[in-house]
C-alpha cells in the first residue's frame, strides 16, 4: 500500500477515534479494542485498496443486495 494511502487510512482512523499512529518510516500501526473498531479498521483499509472501478462494482452489489429485517416479525 503507498505511503500516501497509509496516511489517508490513519487520518481516517483518527476521524473515527480509533487510536493510530503514522511514524516517518511509513508504518500505519493501529490500536484495536474491540470488535467494531476492528470493522472499522478493515473498511478504511478496503476503502483504499481498491481501484475506483472495483469500489463502483462493490457498491452496486451492495444497492442490489436484498436485506430481510426479521426484527418486526
Amino acid at each position: 500500500m503507498r505511503r500516501c494511502d497509509r496516511w489517508s487510512i490513519h487520518r481516517r482512523l483518527q476521524e473515527l477515534n480509533i487510536p493510530a499512529a503514522c511514524p516517518a518510516d511509513g508504518t500505519l500501526r493501529v490500536e484495536v479494542n474491540h470488535a467494531l473498531a476492528l470493522l472499522l479498521v478493515r473498511s478504511a483499509v478496503f476503502q483504499f485498496s481498491l481501484s475506483r472501478q472495483e469500489s463502483v462494482d462493490w457498491l452496486e452489489r451492495c444497492w442490489q443486495t436484498r436485506v430481510v429485517c426479521l426484527a418486526n416479525s
